[in-house]
């Protein structure tokens, strides 16, 4: 998908934007897993997740090559959408974004306030994706996907941060909701020559990509029932879905009990918030902590954006 000379022009473009996000490891969450946890806190991101880092080398390509498109637009839960509105403020850009209706109050607030034209409709992100795929072309829009080859690159450099930070991980979870970023974490482990595990992170309540993973196949889910926004999508992108299943060692699902406890140990140990997706893979490496007992492990706290209600109803569970 991309080779080591990319992945650094990436990186490169990413850091015109902000620094490289701390990699910790924390004796807290090492005393509750029994494993050496080092955390990637892309929940310190200008825009407070992982996603920024597609947006920002996927509007400088689209600059680039079509200098003169009239705007952008995609569907999200979010992160994505706040991505590209960062992005494409930055680079002069209109962007138009799509979501379901009782999105994420906070989110939508933070996308308007960076200068997005927010449009609610659909039940579920897969009905917000079919309408904004048919206002770019009634209004000649630049169509974004939440997977994409410039995505995955830029995403694939907090990757990348982690693994040159950390001493080296034997096990790395990382959530899965349209895969950029377990796709960027495999091919950066490749290209940098590492043998790390790589394990995905779905929820019970949404578990599309672990069904195909162990499918070997793309399979669809009528609905999605989680609160973990992040993850909560039902049909796989099937070029995403091939380079899981080329190079992830497993899927697992995590319920929104097992969330909330992880989001918890998060707040208590390291005094970070984390988003119901960017805690999931704390929450796959609690219910894995036997299987990993000793080794070195990374986690990506993929995001912090969770609604305050929210997050009074989970830690207070």
């Amino acid at each position: 998908m991309f080779s080591l000379s990319e992945l650094e022009a990436a990186l490169a473009i990413v850091r015109r934007a902000f620094p490289e996000t701390l990699s910790a490891a924390w004796p807290l969450l090492a005393e509750r897993t029994g494993a050496e946890v080092w955390v990637k806190h892309e929940n310190h991101t200008p825009t407070g997740a992982f996603k920024v880092r597609g947006g920002l080398t996927f509007v400088e390509r689209l600059k680039r090559e079509r200098p003169n498109v009239r705007g952008i637009i995609c569907a999200t839960r979010g992160n994505h959408g706040w991505s590209l509105a960062y992005a494409a403020r930055r680079a002069g850009l209109t962007v138009t974004i799509v979501v379901p209706h009782g999105n994420s109050v906070e989110k939508n607030a933070a996308m308007r306030a960076n200068g997005a034209r927010l449009i609610k409709h659909g039940v579920d992100f897969d009905e917000s994706l079919a309408h904004a795929r048919g206002l770019a072309e009634a209004e000649g829009l630049e169509f974004v996907p939440s997977f994409h080859d410039d995505l995955v690159v830029g995403v694939a450099t907090w990757a990348c941060e982690l693994f040159r930070a950390a001493p080296k991980l034997d096990v790395l979870y990382v959530p899965v909701g349209l895969g950029s970023g377990i796709c960027g974490a495999i091919h950066a482990r490749d290209v940098l020559g590492l043998d790390t595990e790589i394990v995905g992170v779905q929820s019970t309540g949404a578990p599309a990509y672990a069904l195909s993973f162990a499918a070997k196949e793309v399979v669809e889910t009528p609905t999605v029932d989680t609160h973990a926004d992040g993850v909560a999508t039902r049909r796989p992108d099937p070029a995403a879905l091939a380079t899981i299943l080329k190079g992830a060692a497993r899927m697992i699902t995590v319920d929104d009990a097992e969330v909330a406890r992880a989001i918890r140990a998060y707040w208590a140990d390291t005094h970070n918030l984390a988003e119901g997706a960017g805690a999931a893979p704390l929450a796959a490496l609690l219910q894995e902590q036997d299987k990993v007992a000793g080794k070195r492990v990374g986690l990506v706290l993929s995001g912090g954006n969770i609604d305050l209600e929210l997050f009074r109803r989970w830690v207070s569970a």
